[in-house]
């Protein structure tokens, strides 16, 4: 227990270490990948402006790799939350619980006359689309919104702390897309936010986060034909949305509704709870230390 309270870190080590600094630390190292994928992609010189999809492809394929061998082993508490084992098995609860929070909405907005499918839809741009609306996303945001500011918000102000300041800069992040106005951005920081944050919490695993997020935009838009957070996309079927906005979503799509707010939050409040249960909520930075050097003082004194 003495070794948990006496820090005998250098000093360099304590300030890089620190959760905010190593946060910083963490989000340069995002964004200079993102550059160093986009130099890469222009060696892919294509007329059509395919490259953004090679930069999007390069872009997710370098996040992991640099997030496993570098952002994992930043700050004073080493985490890898792309583990090998359980990522099959967390990826696909993922996907199937994004899908599922998605088919439902759709299902209720049927009923009550605001969406209905009118016929087929297409394929023409179906693998750019995926990768676009699916894959980058959920890679590139799930890394930076919970395996760095929320672990580091987290490992400084606790849980609560972290799953508040997410949920906003999840929000905002989504502020000015297309058709977004600020109930939409509310409704993206509530449902999202603990929907994706409290997933997090219980299991501590990006790959079900990340499935979460992929097969919520895929299902919403490639399959339902429902624009994604703004963003028009060809789905499987040629589908209709109509009716006030606040049913709908409007142009920004489902997550924009009210639909999306009672149904998304209300899963993101059961994997809350199942955290809460489990033992995953986090005491703020300086709760830990100060219970370590109590529990120190306390072993001394005996």
């Amino acid at each position: 227990m003495a070794s948990t309270a006496i820090d005998a870190r250098p000093t360099w080590r304590k300030i890089i270490e620190f959760p905010l600094v190593a946060m910083i630390l963490a989000t340069l190292v995002f964004v200079v990948t993102g550059v160093a994928a986009m130099f890469v992609a222009k060696l892919f010189n294509d007329p059509t402006g395919g490259e953004q999809i090679v930069w999007k492809l390069i872009y997710a394929a370098l996040l992991i790799v640099v997030y496993k061998l570098v952002i994992a082993r930043l700050g004073e508490i080493k985490r890898d939350d792309l583990r090998g084992g359980g990522a099959v098995r967390d990826l696909s609860v993922g996907l199937g619980v994004g899908a599922g929070i998605m088919v439902v909405i759709a299902a209720i907005a049927a009923v009550l006359n605001v969406y209905s499918i009118i016929g087929p839809g297409d394929t023409i741009n179906l693998f750019p689309e995926i990768i676009a609306m699916g894959v980058f996303p959920a890679i590139s945001e799930e890394i930076l919104f919970r395996g760095i500011l929320f672990r580091w918000f987290e490992e400084l102000g606790g849980s609560w702390f972290a799953l508040a300041l997410t949920s906003a800069f999840f929000g905002l992040a989504h502020l000015y897309n297309p058709g977004a106005t600020p109930l939409t951005s509310f409704f993206i920081a509530v449902e999202a936010g603990l929907l994706l944050g409290a997933a997090y919490m219980l299991t501590r695993s990006l790959w079900l986060t990340m499935g979460l997020h992929a097969a919520w935009n895929l299902t919403q838009g490639e399959v339902l034909d429902v624009s994604v957070s703004g963003f028009s996309v060809d789905g499987l079927v040629t589908a209709q949305v109509a009716g006030p906005p606040l049913l709908s979503g409007g142009q920004f799509g489902f997550e924009g509704s009210i639909l999306g707010l009672i149904f998304a939050t209300g899963v993101g409040l059961w994997f809350l709870v199942r955290a809460i249960r489990k033992g995953e909520v986090m005491r703020p930075w300086w709760v830990r230390r100060r219970i370590a050097r109590e529990a120190v003082a306390v072993e001394q004194a005996a």
